[in-house]
């Protein structure tokens, strides 16, 4: 099964979260993953809104979790930190 990765965020300091971006990219691509939604238009229905939304599609939970744990994305995440607010799971789709 399919994994969908799926971040709510707040950015606090643009050009660290730049950094971020840049790094995570490669790293989730790395993975196996590809974004299926970054940052468009959405309407907020429950909840906490934050103004940017992103999802990538990996190829199952454990590739996503590796991702996550990787080198790679932990040195991309250290920009991230102190750059944003969010939250961030994975949920294995129904594919």
């Amino acid at each position: 099964m399919s994994a969908l990765w799926i971040a709510h965020v707040t950015v606090t300091d643009e050009e660290a979260y730049a950094k971020y971006a840049a790094l995570a990219t490669k790293a989730i691509a790395d993975h196996g993953g590809v974004f299926i939604a970054r940052g468009g238009r959405f309407v907020q229905l429950e909840g906490q809104a934050r103004p940017r939304n992103v999802v990538a599609r990996f190829p199952s939970v454990e590739a996503a979790e590796e991702c996550y744990n990787s080198p790679a994305y932990q040195r991309a995440l250290s920009h991230a930190r102190d750059a944003s607010e969010r939250e961030l799971l994975i949920v294995e789709t129904t594919e």
